[in-house]
């Protein structure tokens, strides 16, 4: 048999048959392909509900029709033929013929039968509707963020209304400020962030605009502005969930379009109720994973000891300050018994705690030892209460605390800077009581030297023992009456200060040290104007920074003290051939009571004292070194002076 290249036989495969499938499948009226034996070879949806069977392809006609005998045209030719249907039903067919191929479009149905086809499109339209919508509803219930539900919902509006513009707009409900925007077409300009919804809308959805801001959200009973360009007319459905505003979604028709707005209506309003719950729900789980995000940052970030057990005893939280503090890792501690944590000794007092916090009682005041890593305790301050569930059930015991190490270990340096200040005030008494002794030793040791220096028989090793006694009192005297004068609190008074004569004094009362640790010292002093400062306060500085210099430098070793000036400012620098300090040390070195140095040995307070004295002098004081290379400490002082 000879076939037409735009029709298949039964069961041949052909793209341009698909086509006349397509085709026919548009058709409102009953419509097949046949071949010249009148088998069928292809055939709408309403010719098989014309048949009343399903799978007419591949059958005789004759099956349908009875046994009335069709008449074929001749090639090419048209003819109307009256058949009965097997049902009863008259019916005309009109037969065309081409080649082999045969159309037969059936005409003249009775009203009953035209009404039950209608009625069958528009159940199927009606389920393809609701089948979309549950799957729209499936879809936008499982998304994980708003860009993902905006994104289902466009795909479904695109889906449900083909040839249509439209718009998905999401709003944050307390500020109408939008959030998310998904559109289909070309917006007008300043469309996107205001909202003009039919008073009707409003009172379907339950919806009370007199909390909405007014500028945003505009009420009318007249036709809605239009968003997109190039529309005549469109639908706004708001996104209402328990009385809240989420947005709106937007369906707007270009000229020509054919559409039944009462249905699109409904069908946007059914959408936009599931889509508003769907967006509420989204928001509500954004904001508590916000607010847990929060909170356990805020937990983890705190600067106390944070440690939560649940009724077993087991740890559920331990926050960063513990971690620092005890040198565990999270992963280490989490689920395990939270007595482990705490050296033998101290167990029974923590289960006493953990039993009264279970039981509702609030503790306070509760000291402590935690076991770090490395075995070291260290002393905390804990505060208990219990943490309760919604119910009022009490989950498990919150502690919140402090580390008490630190301040224990500043508790005995309080006390050694204490001994030194009772020494450094026994120190100013014997400095009086030596005074009186040593300017009687001066003395008569002058009226000695005197008189030797005018007898013409005295002896010359004796004048030069004189003069040795006379230069070594008056050094006593000017050493203790400058140790006086330092040991008296500063009055703060600026006043015209030679920093090369003070720096001298300075090494002057650190001599002793020098020599007792066997170290040189070397001078590169530039000649300086005065400038105004608190002398004795800038003598406590660099008195300091000599002594720790000193200290940091092995016997051989040498200290530079330096001048030199930048333009109104002078810089000094006082630099050690020592072991060089650590970068976390350098971070440290003027914090208050970080030392280096053995207990005993120091207070940790000298260089926290330096930077204050300087800064107060509108200077600054900056540490430079590196582990073998000594350190250098550089101070810049502004060259003030007295006005006019």
């Amino acid at each position: 048999m000879k076939t037409d290249a735009s029709v298949r036989p039964f069961g041949a495969p052909s793209v341009a048959a698909d086509a006349f499938q397509a085709f026919f499948d548009m058709v409102d009226a009953p419509a097949a392909l046949c071949d010249v034996r009148l088998t069928v070879v292809l055939a709408n949806p309403p010719f098989e509900v014309l048949c009343g069977a399903h799978g007419v392809t591949g059958r005789p006609v004759a099956d349908f029709f009875g046994s009335a005998a069709l008449v074929l045209p001749d090639d090419g030719h048209t003819l109307d033929v009256d058949v009965a249907l097997r049902t009863g039903q008259e019916v005309t067919l009109t037969v065309s013929r081409r080649g082999d191929t045969v159309a037969l479009v059936a005409r003249r149905l009775s009203p009953m039968l035209d009404s039950l086809a209608a009625a069958g499109r528009a159940l199927i339209e009606q389920a393809r509707v609701e089948s979309e919508l549950l799957d729209i509803g499936r879809h936008v219930a499982g998304a994980t963020s708003e860009e993902e539900l905006v994104a289902t919902v466009a795909r479904g509006v695109k889906s449900l209304f083909p040839h249509r513009a439209f718009c998905v707009r999401i709003v944050d409900p307390r500020t109408c400020a939008l959030t998310s925007l998904y559109a289909e077409g070309r917006l007008r300009d300043g469309a996107r962030d205001v909202f003009h919804l039919r008073t009707s809308m409003v009172e379907k959805t339950h919806l009370d605009p007199r909390g909405l801001p007014s500028e945003r959200v505009k009420v009318t009973s007249g036709e809605l502005p239009l968003l997109f360009q190039g529309s005549v007319r469109g639908i706004s459905a708001p996104l209402v969930a328990s009385g809240q505003f989420f947005g709106a979604v937007n369906l707007e028709y270009p000229p020509g379009l054919s559409a039944d707005l009462l249905s699109d209506e409904r069908i946007v309003i059914q959408l936009a109720n599931q889509v508003a719950v769907a967006v509420r729900n989204a928001k509500l789980i954004d904001e508590l994973t916000f607010v847990r995000k929060y909170l356990e940052e805020l937990l983890e970030n705190a600067n106390a000891l944070i440690l939560v057990a649940n009724r077993e005893g087991r740890v559920v939280v331990f926050n960063g300050a513990l971690v620092r503090l005890t040198g565990y890792g999270k992963g280490e501690v989490l689920g395990s018994d939270v007595a482990k944590l705490v050296p033998e000794s101290e167990r029974l007092k923590l289960l006493r705690v953990l039993d009264a916090s279970l039981k509702g009682e609030a503790v306070s005041g509760v000291e402590t030892a935690l076991l770090g890593r490395d075995g070291k305790e260290m002393r905390v301050a804990f505060a208990t209460s219990a943490v309760t569930s919604q119910s009022g059930e009490v989950e498990g015991v919150i502690a919140i605390g402090q580390d008490l190490t630190r301040m224990r270990e500043l508790e005995k340096r309080i006390i050694q800077a204490e001994k030194l200040a009772s020494l450094g005030q026994l120190a100013a008494s014997v400095v009086h009581e030596i005074n009186n002794p040593m300017t009687a030793v001066a003395t008569y040791a002058d009226a000695l030297l005197k008189r030797s220096l005018m007898s013409p028989t005295a002896d010359p090793s004796d004048v030069d023992k004189y003069k040795r006694i006379v230069d070594n009192s008056e050094r006593v005297l000017r050493f203790t009456r400058d140790l006086v004068s330092y040991a008296r609190p500063a009055q703060d008074k600026p006043e015209d200060v030679e920093l090369s004569a003070l720096l001298d004094r300075a090494v002057g009362f650190c001599e002793h040290i020098l020599v007792k640790c066997g170290v040189t010292l070397q001078r590169a002093y530039t000649p300086l104007e005065p400038f105004l400062a608190v002398k004795q306060n800038l003598v406590q500085v660099f008195v300091n920074l000599i002594t720790n210099a000193c200290h940091a430098t092995a016997a051989g070793g040498r200290i530079a003290v330096g001048t030199t000036r930048e333009e109104d400012w002078v810089v000094v620098t006082v630099a050690d051939s020592g072991a060089g300090m650590s970068p976390e040390v350098q971070a440290r070195v003027f914090e208050p009571f970080f030392t280096t140095k053995p207990d005993g040995k120091g207070t940790g307070l000298g260089l926290s004292i330096v930077q204050g004295i300087i800064e107060n002098h509108g200077g600054t004081v900056k540490v430079t070194s590196a582990p073998g290379q000594g350190t250098t400490f550089t101070v810049r002082l502004p060259m003030l002076r007295r006005p006019g």
